[in-house]
């Protein structure tokens, strides 16, 4: 199995057309440090090189598994890690000021054992923080070389705009890297993130591509509820029969036909999707198991015809977001579970 490169926006860095997301790994998903360790290796071997993790996913112990798998193999990895979320109980232990970039840098290379992150990414926007002190000390640690790029996550099209403004004019380090939010499910960004995200030349690395698992086709119509370790943190979210959820069950019944008609499965069909957009450079998957991991891989060659699009395209039109829960951009908290979904932002 080869997985293509793609450009990572204008940086000049190829990366893979997948990403391996880490949140599942450590006491919040997989707590098997070998287990999740075995599936980092087994992604690099099948040619990712865009790892993603953060500080606040199982507060920091996703970082020190990462860590422990990058030994001896860090050079052949473009590393991407996350600051702004909750860790421990100290309350400037938090958000995106200069005293706070600071400590968590060197926090997060300490547990990923390495002298430098490839893409540090502020996790959410901080409306307490002017965002020229939150690039004034990012564009600091890529002078000190800890840093190489900067990047945002689930950001507002008006706070990317404001990013490159404060870069251009006030001459900080440039984001270069959006992570939005974006599934079959959760269109919104195609209305505004994705087109100013192309505009500015950002790479586009989705999070939740098979929305939260409801697009693994555990998730149909007339069956019991399927066990997810979602479903305890987010019961709203993921309950197949609460009323808030039925669009969403609606949709994921008939894109699971659409997907066997065209002999694919659902997670092939969904990663496909997320993959055929312009703007996208590389969605990220977030594997808790190995046999997880193994039914995502494949999807990196799935190139969906435009017949299948526009099919999609009846079933969920663009830049619609099908949950009212999923529609806002709601703020990490220390646990490091990924809230909310597409609110701005389309496929044209």
């Amino acid at each position: 199995m080869t997985i293509p490169l793609r450009p990572f926006g204008r940086t000049g860095v190829k990366v893979s057309a997948l990403a391996l997301g880490t949140m599942m790994f450590g006491s919040r998903g997989n707590p098997d440090h070998d287990d999740s360790i075995r599936i980092i290796h087994r992604a690099l071997d099948a040619g990712i090189n865009l790892v993603d993790t953060a500080d606040v996913y199982s507060q920091g112990e996703s970082e020190e598994i990462v860590g422990k798998a990058l030994l001896g193999r860090r050079d052949d990895v473009f590393l991407a890690t996350k600051f702004h979320g909750q860790i421990g109980d100290d309350p400037n232990h938090f958000g995106n000021s200069r005293r706070w970039i600071i400590r968590a840098v060197e926090d997060s290379l300490r547990r990923l054992r390495t002298d430098h992150i490839d893409l540090y990414q502020v996790h959410r926007p901080e409306e307490d923080t002017d965002f020229d002190e939150t690039l004034g000390a990012l564009s600091d640690l890529v002078h000190h070389g800890k840093i190489r790029y900067i990047g945002t996550s689930t950001f507002p099209p008006s706070a990317i705009v404001e990013g490159q403004w404060i870069a251009e004019k006030r001459g900080r380090e440039r984001v270069v890297a959006e992570q939005p939010p974006y599934s079959l499910l959760a269109r919104g960004v195609e209305r505004e993130v994705l087109p100013v995200a192309a505009r500015y030349g950002l790479a586009v690395i989705p999070w939740s591509p098979l929305a939260g698992g409801w697009l693994t086709g555990k998730f149909r119509k007339g069956a019991s509820q399927p066990p997810s370790s979602r479903l305890t943190r987010q019961p709203g979210r993921f309950e197949i029969d609460a009323p808030e959820n039925a669009a969403k069950l609606e949709a994921v019944s008939a894109l699971a036909e659409l997907a066997a008609q065209s002999g694919l499965s659902l997670i092939e069909l969904a990663l496909g999707f997320v993959l055929a957009h312009p703007a996208v450079t590389a969605p990220i998957i977030g594997p808790r198991t190995l046999s997880q991991l193994e039914d995502q891989l494949g999807a990196a060659s799935v190139v969906l015809s435009p017949d299948v699009l526009a099919e999609i395209d009846k079933i969920v039109p663009p830049g619609v977001t099908l949950s009212d829960r999923d529609r806002g951009y709601q703020p990490l908290k220390g646990g490091g579970t990924a809230l909310g979904g597409a609110a701005l932002g389309g496929r044209a």
